[in-house]
């Protein structure tokens, strides 16, 4: 076995990587409890294991459209092991997946709206298109949206081949 530590989203991991014997099947990978997890080369399609869901949560989405990324939809309910839940859910959610784009109105009362069912500590997500792509928003704008509601972003990256994602964090006390 070859022990390694990763960096991702949800902070410092260790994996554990178990080589395979000839003519018992692939290598896998696994975390502390034993289990199979995802592994950063895409077994969740298009990174959906980087927004950092296990399995159990409930996720809500709010802006689902035709244009959305159904593969990372697919991804996220693969890893929740439930379905998406959409924005007329009332009861307390972990995490909140946003699709946004320009056109879509105004983002901070979509923060706001979002953050009247997650729980404390749940994770929040603004999905946009990539610049270039139509209705992309720009970091500035999520930023101005996010201090609005009383969040602020705290990490953007690629996470499907049209659409990027930036996680919100609540603000400390003080600020």
């Amino acid at each position: 076995m070859l022990a390694t530590r990763t960096w991702g989203a949800v902070g410092y991991r260790s994996v554990i990587i178990e080589q395979a014997v000839p003519g018992t099947g692939p290598a896998r990978q696994t975390e502390g409890t034993g289990q199979d997890v995802a592994s950063s080369t895409g077994d969740a399609p298009e990174g959906a294991g980087r927004l950092g869901f296990t399995s159990g949560q409930v996720v809500q989405e709010f802006g689902y459209d035709d244009d959305v990324d159904n593969d990372l939809r697919a991804g996220l309910e693969g890893i929740t092991g439930t379905e998406l839940v959409d924005e007329d859910y009332d009861d307390v959610v972990d995490g909140v997946v946003i699709w946004f784009r320009d056109e879509d109105g105004d983002l901070a009362d979509t923060l706001m709206d979002a953050m009247t069912v997650l729980d404390d500590g749940g994770q929040m997500w603004v999905l946009t298109p990539k610049p270039g792509r139509d209705g992309h928003v720009g970091h500035d704008d999520i930023e101005e949206a996010a201090t609005t509601a009383g969040l602020h972003a705290t990490s953007t990256f690629s996470i499907a081949g049209d659409w990027s994602a930036t996680r919100l964090g609540s603000r400390g006390r003080g600020r």
